[in-house]
């Protein structure tokens, strides 16, 4: 009985037909995939290139470890608009603590391997932080994650000046110039991390203490689950993932934007949101997150391949963002509340 209590999956297994509904939600994303790419193939010669697939999984690399974080952070039944922010902060302070202070950094001058290792530190502060004023203070996420997401976009803005670093940045983009098979070390370090992060939510009493935080709280330290410090660290590791992905765009692009991240929190939602994972908390796998962020990619890739401009792009995101909401809330059977 109390091996039972302690394993919420374990006492309340969802039911065949639930199931299989999940995945075959998750699996419907696949064929619109296929879909994408025939259109693509039929507007332009160039959408089914290889350089032009690269590209696309390049840029999902960078946009899946925000999500892989945000993702974590919403099965806890809470959300983090400041990982925008944080993918572009981070790498920023690493980067100008390692170039000189008449490229806009800081002066110090570190060798760039510390510089790299203070990327994923910055990134954990940062949730550490959030952590702090939504666990512990028990403040409303959504104020204290929009708030920091101001605070961090305002800082990296100030700190460089608003200018785009580019000097002694070549460790800073070899994730993503780097490459193995053909394919570059990003992609291979986000396939790695959600395939790990996949097993942990499936297999690890933590992973599945996730679910059960997320589907009641309340229900989860009854059981004897340790909620505030598990949520307090998923907010940590979100912050982490944020970082490298902010790293894995710095490659991506070549140079590190003082707007790096800007508006990427629509994209980051939108993917998880197509992808089955729910904003309630509680529900949703990462095989739905990865594809969901393959599928945005591959479109975004198509919409500018078909010259749609780029102020209208926000728009579709959050037309994609509502389509998804109504689908969960009908194949899941509850409002989003």
């Amino acid at each position: 009985m109390t091996d039972l209590m302690s394993d919420p999956q374990t006492a309340l297994p969802a039911p065949p037909r639930r199931r299989k509904t999940l995945w075959l939600r998750e699996l419907a994303l696949l064929p619109a995939l296929v879909v994408v790419f025939v259109i693509g193939g039929l507007i332009s010669d160039t959408f089914l290139t290889f350089d032009n697939v690269i590209s696309i999984l390049s840029a999902a690399a960078a946009l899946s470890l925000v999500v892989l974080g945000e993702s974590l952070v919403l099965l806890t039944g809470k959300f983090d608009l400041s990982l925008e922010s944080t993918m572009g902060i981070a790498p920023a302070i690493g980067a100008m603590l390692v170039i000189p202070a008449a490229s806009a950094g800081f002066g110090t001058q570190w060798p760039a391997a510390l510089g790299l290792i203070a990327i994923p530190v910055v990134g954990a502060l940062i949730g550490f932080v959030n952590g702090f004023l939504i666990v512990k203070l028990k403040l409303n996420a959504f104020i204290v994650t929009l708030a920091m997401l101001t605070v961090l976009r305002g800082t990296q803005i100030g700190s460089t000046n608003g200018k785009t670093l580019f000097d002694q940045l070549d460790a800073f983009t070899a994730l993503a110039t780097t490459t193995l098979a053909g394919l570059p070390m990003s992609v291979w370090l986000a396939a790695l991390l959600f395939l790990l992060f996949g097993l942990g939510l499936r297999y690890h009493r933590v992973g599945r203490s996730l679910y059960a935080i997320g589907g009641n709280r309340e229900a989860a330290r009854a059981a004897g689950i340790r909620v505030d410090r598990i949520s307090w660290a998923v907010f940590i590791v979100a912050g982490v993932l944020a970082a490298i992905g902010g790293l894995a765009y710095t490659g991506y692009v070549g140079a590190l934007g003082a707007d790096q991240g800007d508006g990427l929190i629509l994209q980051v939602f939108a993917a998880a949101v197509i992808g089955g994972v729910s904003l309630d908390g509680g529900k949703g796998t990462l095989v739905g997150a990865l594809t969901g962020v393959l599928l945005l990619q591959s479109v975004d890739s198509l919409l500018r391949i078909a010259q749609v401009p780029a102020e209208w792009l926000k728009a579709i995101y959050g037309g994609i963002i509502l389509v998804a909401l109504i689908i969960s809330r009908y194949a899941g059977g509850k409002p989003q509340t």
